[in-house]
């Protein structure tokens, strides 16, 4: 390993083609979208049919793999299945690894093999991934426990593994959900950059319109059916408000039957296997960083350290600007995170080639997984240089790399970097005060009423103070809400309560 510019630890350039590291072979698959108690499959079979469709894309052999690593599966628990995924396909690999939660883990195995690569460590390497929560769902639906009819040895019903993912704090006052969270990064985003919510809430319409065009014509997306911007912005039956200002359309479709691999190799191993040069995507490499596990303790709603870390330093690795890449592929669970990328990158957010988590389907830790198969199909047909990124946690970990047809030595870094930054003083009371809204989201009840909010303020002198209302206390969610104008920045009167705070307006 070697020093790089600003102290980043970065692998060391290498010309061999021995230490080229190469994607040759990607597959996705869709199953049961139907939701049907015969179609419903465990994500193992579902896994293993991405494993045989990036191998025939590839023309790999693959028992000649000397790496695989599975991304966290979390529809199903598996014991070492890394180990069985080797096993069922006849490898006998000396690495395995796998991962935990995270969006993030698909960028960071695909760094962990190039560098391993690079390293002269490996030849070979398989990354896969999948789910089957829609399966899951159907056969709960129809009074059908899974493990009736699943794998239990070894594996069985799923435990969510929570490890770093979030505080006492954010399980105190209920920000544990996705769909609570990041609207707190959306609204203070928002109202850093001077927009009201009537033109943000239009903007993330027209950018996942934007995601549904391109879900159309990926043959793997859930929700393959182009929307339009007054579709996704419209609140009613069927687009229910969830948290303000996001309705169900810009939520992450998690109930999805999905899964995708891709081999990566030394370009020398491609050639012997006879992989076409017109089908290698060369991996430039890229770097990662993560933020306070705590959302509540960072510096700023308006913006990630993590996220901004690790596309400066992926970009100057790679000697790339944004204007030369081709495509911008980026997590998106919700609008907020694309929205942070073209802010920093000062362009407008971008739509890539996958499709987007409500169009093209969000599973889980694997959907960047799909991007990289999606991607390299894209590269393939048109040429190019591409940025890919994956986002875990609450914008928490941050991984982002450069993959292209035109040939690089070896430039990533395959460590995380710690960026979290000190945050402000916490008051845990606040009693009759006046307090001054520095984010909040409001959730809603299916029946479309203001049911909780969650609020994140500023004292007078200025600590910070976060806790929900009363789940079913109207008149304090209200007082919360975009209903009433621009949020960031209200002053309201915060009483505490128990664990729970009472809000009015002033």
């Amino acid at each position: 390993m070697a020093r790089g510019p600003g102290g980043v630890c970065s692998v060391a350039v290498v010309t061999s083609d021995e230490r080229r590291p190469v994607l040759v072979g990607v597959g996705q698959v869709r199953g049961n979208r139907e939701r049907t108690v015969e179609g419903a499959r465990e994500p193992f079979p579902l896994i293993l049919d991405a494993v045989r469709a990036a191998a025939t894309d590839g023309g790999i052999d693959l028992t000649t793999l000397d790496a695989v690593c599975t991304v966290h599966v979390a529809s199903w628990a598996y014991d070492d299945l890394a180990a069985r995924v080797a096993r069922e396909i006849g490898a006998t690999p000396r690495h395995t690894l796998d991962t935990g939660v995270g969006g993030q883990r698909p960028a960071e195995l695909l760094e962990q093999a190039a560098a391993r690569i690079a390293a002269g460590d490996s030849r070979v390497a398989l990354i896969v991934g999948g789910e089957a929560q829609a399966s899951v769902q159907a056969l709960w639906r129809n009074g059908i426990d899974p493990a009736e009819r699943w794998s239990a040895t070894p594996g069985g019903p799923p435990s969510f593994e929570e490890t770093g993912l979030r505080s006492d704090a954010m399980t105190r006052t209920g920000l544990v959900l996705p769909t609570r969270v990041y609207p707190l990064f959306e609204n203070a985003l928002r109202a850093a950059r001077g927009e009201s919510p009537e033109r943000a809430a239009r903007a993330s319409a027209e950018l996942y319109a934007a995601f549904s065009q391109v879900a159309a014509t990926n043959p793997a997306a859930w929700n393959p059916e182009p929307r339009s911007a007054d579709e996704i912005a419209t609140v009613g039956p069927g687009n229910r408000m969830v948290c303000e200002p996001y309705p169900l359309s810009l939520n992450a479709m998690p109930m999805v039957d999905q899964a995708a691999a891709v081999v990566v190799t030394s370009l020398a191993a491609a050639r012997e296997a006879g992989v076409p040069e017109d089908r290698i995507v060369h991996v430039w490499g890229g770097a990662g960083a993560h933020d306070a596990a705590d959302a509540l303790a960072r510096p700023s709603f308006a913006a990630s350290a993590a996220l901004s870390d690790v596309l400066d330093r992926t970009l100057a690795a790679t000697g790339l600007s944004a204007a030369d890449l081709d495509v911008i592929d980026v997590y998106s669970c919700f609008p907020v995170v694309p929205k942070l990328v073209g802010e920093h990158l000062g362009i407008a957010p971008p739509v890539g080639v996958t499709g987007g988590h409500s169009a093209f389907g969000g599973p889980l830790s694997s959907y960047t997984l799909h991007a990289l198969v999606a991607v390299t199909e894209h590269l393939r047909r048109e040429r190019g240089t591409a940025l890919v990124h994956g986002n875990g946690g609450y914008l928490t970990h941050e991984h982002a790399l450069v993959v292209s047809t035109t040939p690089h030595d070896y430039v990533g870094d395959p460590e995380s970097r710690d960026t979290a930054g000190p945050g402000p003083a916490v008051r845990e009371r606040v009693d009759g005060e006046e307090v001054t809204v520095e984010t909040a989201t409001v959730e809603h009840g299916r029946d479309g009423t203001p049911a909780q909010g969650f609020l994140v303020a500023r004292t007078a002198e200025g600590a910070r103070y976060c806790a929900s209302t009363v789940p079913g206390d109207v008149a304090s969610a209200r007082a919360l809400s975009l209903g009433l104008g621009e949020t960031v920045g209200r002053r309201v009167r915060a009483t505490t309560t128990g664990e729970h705070v009472v809000v009015e307006t002033t």
